[in-house]
Order: C-alpha cells, then sequence, then structure tokens
C-alpha cells in the first residue's frame, strides 16, 4: 500500500520558545570555510520547549507543552585527493496536550552516514558511502497507544552504495550511485510477522497456526541519489539550512516508483539564547 508520510515542526516565540544555542552550533554554520588538509569538525545542539497556559480563558484552548532536541554533528578528513565525509543526525522529541494525558512522540530519528571518495576531477570524486537510519523508542498511530508500530531496529535502513560525488562548492554534494545495496531491518517478531515495511509476512495454516515466521530482513538493488546542502546566510550568519534529499529505485521491483526521504531543518538565530526553527520531513515508500 502506497503511503506518504509529512511531518511539520513549527516553534516560534509566540507560545514561549526556549532554544539553547551552543558554541558547536556556530562550528556547523562556519561549515562554509574549507579546509584543503586535516580535519574538520563541529556541530550543533539544539533544544527547545513550548508551553502554552489557559485559564478561565473565553475562547478556549488546551494545555500544551512540547520538548524537542537535536543534536548535528560532523567529522570531515580531506589529505591529498582524498576525502571522508561523516555527518550524524539525532532527534527526539515529546508533546504533551490537555489535562491528564500523556506525552506522544514527535521526533524519533537516529540517521549516520559516512562517505569516501576520491578526486576524479576539479569537483567530481570516486565515492563510496554508507547510510544508516533507524529510531529509538517505541512508535504508536496514535491516539491508539497500545500496538507498536515501530520500536529501535524496526524499522532500521542500511544503504551501501559505489558512485560518483559531485562537489560544486562546500556547501553542496550530490552523490550518484548506479549499484546500490539497500537492506531493510525488523527485528521485531510481531512487526515482521505482519509484513511490516517491506518484508515477507509469516504464513498460517487453515487454523491460523504460524508455519513459516515473517522474514526479518529485506534486501533490494538499484540506483540511488544523495544530495545535500548546508550553507549560512547573512554576515551573522543568523540563518542556516540543512536539507538531505535520498532518492532510491529498486531495480527489481516497479523500478518507476522512487522511494523519497527529504528533510530539511532551518534555524533562525534571534540572539545569543533564542532561536526558532522549522523542520520538515517528507517520506514516500511504496511498499509500505
Amino acid at each position: 500500500m502506497k503511503r506518504i508520510v509529512f511531518i511539520f515542526s513549527f516553534l516560534m516565540i509566540g507560545t514561549l520558545a526556549f532554544a539553547q544555542i551552543t558554541e558547536a552550533e556556530d562550528d556547523l554554520r562556519s561549515v562554509n570555510a574549507d579546509t584543503s588538509k586535516g580535519w574538520t569538525t563541529g556541530g550543533m545542539v539544539n533544544i527547545n520547549l513550548a508551553q502554552s497556559s489557559f485559564s478561565n480563558w473565553a475562547a478556549g484552548g488546551q494545555n500544551s507543552l512540547g520538548v524537542n532536541g537535536l543534536i548535528t554533528a560532523f567529522a570531515n578528513y580531506r589529505v591529498g585527493s582524498s576525502t571522508w565525509d561523516n555527518m550524524l543526525d539525532v532527534g527526539y522529541g515529546v508533546l504533551q496536550q490537555g489535562k491528564g494525558t500523556g506525552f506522544i512522540k514527535t521526533d524519533d530519528k537516529i540517521d549516520f552516514s559516512s562517505k569516501f571518495g576520491r578526486k576524479a576531477s576539479k569537483e567530481w570524486y570516486y565515492a563510496a558511502m554508507l547510510n544508516f537510519k533507524t529510531q529509538m523508542t517505541k512508535g504508536y498511530n496514535y491516539p491508539d497507544d497500545v500496538n507498536v508500530i515501530s520500536r529501535l531496529f524496526a524499522p532500521a535502513y542500511l544503504i551501501g552504495a559505489v558512485g560518483m560525488d559531485y562537489k560544486p562548492s562546500p556547501v553542496l554534494t550530490a552523490f550518484i550511485s548506479p549499484f546500490t545495496a539497500k537492506t531493510t531491518f525488523v527485528l521485531d517478531d510481531d512487526l515482521a510477522n505482519a509484513g511490516a515495511f517491506g518484508v515477507i509476512p509469516a504464513e498460517f495454516d487453515e487454523l491460523g497456526v504460524m508455519v513459516v515466521p515473517g522474514q526479518k530482513v529485506r534486501s533490494e538493488l538499484g540506483g540511488y541519489v544523495r544530495i545535500v546542502f548546508n550553507k549560512t546566510f547573512f554576515k551573522d550568519k543568523s540563518v542556516s539550512l540543512l536539507s538531505k534529499l535520498d532518492l532510491f529505485s529498486n531495480y527489481l521491483h516497479k523500478p518507476q516508483n522512487i522511494d523519497v526521504n527529504w528533510e530539511n531543518i532551518i534555524s533562525f538565530k534571534i540572539n545569543k539564547y533564542i532561536s526558532a526553527t522549522i523542520t520538515t520531513q517528507l517520506i514516500y515508500d511504496d511498499d509500505i
């Protein structure tokens, strides 16, 4: 069944949004500076708190409390004609809305990528890349908070690819691979037996007794494109944009239905202690 998942998060000062911006964020925003040799490292730690409180308010409304944290770190190495780029994104967020209700999860991700390249020309590199994605805690299809629909390593995605990396500027890279192995892991018996995330489900006899358990691994071979744009704007670096687009086509099954994962993080630095962040993520997978 086709599924499109769109996540939009917007925290502004009007509802009392507080963000802690560390010196590491300045390092991330200065990534435009090119280093010809050795390690370049940096990162960003962003914690957002949003709260709304109502007392005898004529227009009505519900009290709410939201907390969201994001850690982005990179470590890139340059020596001679070789490059090695590493990036880690970890995010987690919860929201409580209404009196007497529990917290629901609004964000949960672990995204690590590592890419090695050897210079082929001025802007092109021979490259090999690994990318791993999963989450940390159980996921539910709210308001149902009983039946688990995801958890750590269920799913997890591992991509291994070889191809060419296009680097026209320090803020933009485009990795293109015609030979890519994509592996989906569903390391949970119930989810695997149900055929979640595209794995082959369990088989049952006429009495409902399972005769063949569901598979926990699904392998695909196809083409892959990953584009990363990371740039700061204005002299004071008050606005930054990190955009990551992943495209994958399975050569062996409906290659025209391209998997899409597009994530954008826009950060507005208002002063040393306060910022606003917009996060969007668009996911399309024909097999889910």
